[in-house]
């Protein structure tokens, strides 16, 4: 018998993968500035873990790093369209024990940007030898699977919306019952709750569940929660919210539902950008949390600590991440023990 194991983010780490920002990215307006994120976030990552870094040039991202950092730095040169790893990277798991590496298809959120390059990545990290030689490939590009896109408990439940993955230029013509009985045998499943409500303005993704909601253990789930009456997302989240609280675990127990405050409105030539507290990383000693110089991080990062108090929670400036509509969870993606 096969048994399949999606492995819960909080499950050890072997490494995190970004790919770095280039002229040929959406960041080329503002390259210096993203470049100079990404320096500061790899080097606060480095303090923690291996860091995979894709990128077209290798000679450009290691001089930012000093021989010592260097030593649990990995750099292959490969292209990339943009620099969200967390939607064109590899999705782990475990089939009997062992590890295999699952390449879904990406194409920028249903058609909206150019994804040629990034589609290609796992594939070329594959073939790189990136990977350890007991890491097995297989191909699932037939099949739009953004990473952002679900939340594991490690115990077969997953968390989604059906916003996103009922969007139009995914899967279609799939029905919500085809699309959940593929995701049930592919990663060895119990079940899938579906939120159908909540978004952010601003969010190219159609509802990534990162950006709303996520699993912090197999039982508790932190989630963004609007108190003010007059923004645009109130309603939205009270009935997210709702959701959340109908939900059971697997025992037929609620989940500890932790609220995260709704980040302050961030806007760029009038239109809002979709900042919140939820796109946080989950690592083996810390959390990294992002953060958006607002009085109300404070209060976000006693929150998140409710729900990871073994871990440390660090905060992550991300105002240059949101300039292009993502954040910190957005740009990363964990690999398990036994993959790197």
């Amino acid at each position: 018998m096969t048994t399949i194991h999606l492995p819960a983010e909080w499950h050890p780490q072997s490494a995190i993968l970004i790919t770095w920002p280039h002229k040929n990215t959406d960041w080329a307006s503002i390259l210096d500035e993203a470049t100079a994120f990404y320096v500061n976030l790899s080097k606060e990552i480095l303090k923690h873990s291996k860091l995979l870094v894709v990128s077209p040039n290798e000679k450009e991202v290691k001089i930012h790093f000093t021989p010592e950092e260097q030593k649990n730095l990995i750099v292959t040169e490969i292209d990339s369209n943009d620099t969200w790893a967390r939607d064109h990277g590899a999705i782990s798991v475990f089939i009997n024990e062992k590890p295999v590496i699952y390449d879904f298809g990406f194409n920028a959120w249903g058609l909206k940007f150019a994804a040629n390059f990034d589609n290609q990545i796992t594939t070329q990290l594959f073939d790189k030898n990136i990977f350890k030689q007991n890491v097995t490939y297989q191909n699932h590009l037939n099949f739009i699977l953004e990473g952002g896109a679900f939340e594991s408990d490690g115990k077969g439940t997953l968390l989604t919306t059906s916003k996103c993955l009922l969007a139009p230029n995914r899967n279609q013509p799939f029905t919500q019952y085809e699309i959940e009985s593929y995701l049930l045998k592919v990663f060895g499943l119990k079940r899938v709750l579906w939120l159908n409500s909540g978004y952010l303005a601003g969010d190219d993704t159609d509802n990534h569940i990162d950006t709303l909601a996520r699993f912090c253990t197999e039982n508790t789930i932190a989630y963004i929660k609007c108190e003010d009456e007059n923004d645009e997302h109130f309603l939205e989240l009270k009935k997210m919210e709702l959701e959340l609280q109908a939900f059971r675990t697997i025992e037929g127990e609620t989940y500890n539902l932790i609220p995260l405050p709704m980040a302050k409105p961030v806007h760029e030539d009038a239109y809002r950008l979709p900042a919140t507290y939820a796109n946080f990383l989950i690592m083996n000693s810390v959390v990294l949390m992002p953060t958006y110089s607002s009085s109300i991080d404070l209060n976000a990062k006693k929150q998140l600590q409710i729900a990871f108090p073994n871990k440390k929670i660090i905060g992550v400036d991300c105002r240059t991440l949101i300039k292009q509509h993502g954040s910190l969870h957005c740009i990363t993606m964990q690999y398990p023990e036994g993959f790197l």
